[in-house]
């Protein structure tokens, strides 16, 4: 597998299990109301989730939809970013969802470049 593989697996399982906790978890519950944001958490949720499978299906079979969907999860991570700095967080608490964004600005450059 190459380290491009390696990314998108690692990204489309984190974004399930992200998405997936915004709809179960206590946890994400009150780091949303944290945030400010408790009437986002499904949308959010809704939105790693579908990102997540539009990643992994699309790295698969449909290639421009796993582009689509890591610049999806760029941008989704990037206004992450900015609630985290908003609400005054630390770097370690923040750098996930930077971490996260420059991963999947990485994984769509990568696919572009391989179609294009």
């Amino acid at each position: 597998m190459t380290f491009l593989t390696y990314l998108v697996i690692f990204s489309t399982i984190s974004f399930l299990f992200f998405g997936v906790s915004c709809f179960f978890t206590e946890h994400m519950r009150n780091e949303f109301i944290r945030y400010g944001l408790s009437k986002q958490l499904y949308l959010v949720g809704s939105l790693q989730i579908a990102g997540a499978l539009g990643l992994g299906f699309g790295y698969k079979f449909f290639p421009s939809i796993a582009i689509f969907s890591a610049i999806g999860l760029s941008v989704l991570m990037l206004l992450g970013f900015g609630v985290r700095l908003k609400i005054r967080d630390s770097f370690i608490q923040s750098s996930p969802s930077i971490i996260y964004a420059v991963i999947n600005t990485y994984i769509s450059i990568s696919l572009f470049h391989s179609i294009y």
